[in-house]
């Protein structure tokens, strides 16, 4: 059973690493043909596509009880989002932040953030806090959706020209591929992790956060090598505003979730993180091969933590 899982395990990185290629072809092209910023797609539609896993895992964890499970998997996985694929994004090349991200972007995801801390260190999301969530993420989504509208700009293409059918056709092939390898790697990441007793909010925080982030790596690290920087950044920053606003909104309006296991230095590091991203970004209008090797090793530093405690 234990071999038969990390088979399953092996297959599912390779579903999202295909399913990854595919959607990021398919959301640049549409992109392209749209005349539309590279950004405002990452940040909508690569954002919602990539952050599906972690509302169908944080769902079921919710619906069966496993309030920790389902929170454990949205912080650890804003924080995998912040330090890992930021960090190992930056490794392929620089990453240009422009002043929407330095003064739009990155600052409600901070501000999100901030308000997710609040509603958890009270030990339970109530609806009304879900409804508050849910707000912002419409505002989130209504803002962006203008920016579609008003943003228009000439994109240079690095790819050959699609039909509109066949990108749609990309699109939706790498979400199906993304989803089902997501949860197949979950399921079976799991599964392991239980076999040798680890707790519900360490798998939630380490082995769901990692498994269900991989879209989001897989990606962003595609779109940065292909050199599509505003996928790559606004796929981060819009899948934790949709983690955190979305995924957590609808989860708590369904049943809210009373927190036990979830500590004060996780909440600090999902919110550091984001203030320490900010910060980089604001040096230079850029987060650097430097910087991005400092945000891997704060989240080296993190699992050691979670590990040793």
């Amino acid at each position: 059973m234990i071999i038969l899982n990390i088979v399953w395990v092996v297959v599912g990185t390779a579903l999202l690493l295909w399913g990854a290629d595919r959607f990021t072809d398919g959301a640049c092209g549409i992109a392209r043909k749209w005349h539309v910023s590279e950004l405002v797609i990452g940040l909508t539609i690569v954002a919602f596509g990539t952050s599906l896993p972690e509302f169908v895992v944080s769902l079921f964890s919710s619906l069966r009880g496993s309030a920790d499970m389902s929170i454990g998997n949205i912080i650890g996985s804003n924080i995998f989002n912040t330090l890992v694929i930021v960090g190992a994004s930056c490794l392929m090349m620089k990453m240009v932040a422009d002043n929407g991200v330095l003064l739009r972007d990155v600052p409600f995801c901070i501000l999100v953030s901030a308000i997710l801390v609040g509603l958890g260190l009270m030990g339970q999301i109530y609806r009304w806090g879900a409804l508050i969530l849910c707000f912002l993420f419409l505002i989130f989504l209504a803002y962006n959706m203008y920016l579609v509208k008003s943003q228009k700009e000439t994109l240079s293409s690095t790819t050959e020209e699609m039909s509109g059918w066949r990108l749609l056709f990309l699109i939706i092939i790498g979400i199906c591929t993304l989803v089902g390898g997501g949860q197949l790697l979950v399921n079976s990441a799991a599964e392991l992790a239980r076999a040798f007793g680890v707790s519900e909010s360490v798998i939630g925080l380490t082995i769901l956060a990692g498994g269900t982030s991989l879209p989001e790596l897989a990606t962003s690290v595609m779109a940065a090598r292909k050199g599509s920087q505003g996928v790559a950044l606004g796929n981060v920053i819009g899948s934790n505003v949709f983690n955190i606003s979305f995924v957590l909104g609808v989860c708590n309006l369904i049943r809210p979730m009373q927190i036990q296991d979830i500590s004060f230095v996780d909440w600090g590091v999902m919110l550091g993180s984001c203030l320490l991203l900010w910060l980089f970004a604001f040096t230079g209008g850029r987060i650097t091969k430097t910087e991005g090797s400092i945000l891997l090793l704060c989240y080296a530093a993190y699992l050691s933590f979670l590990l040793l405690h």
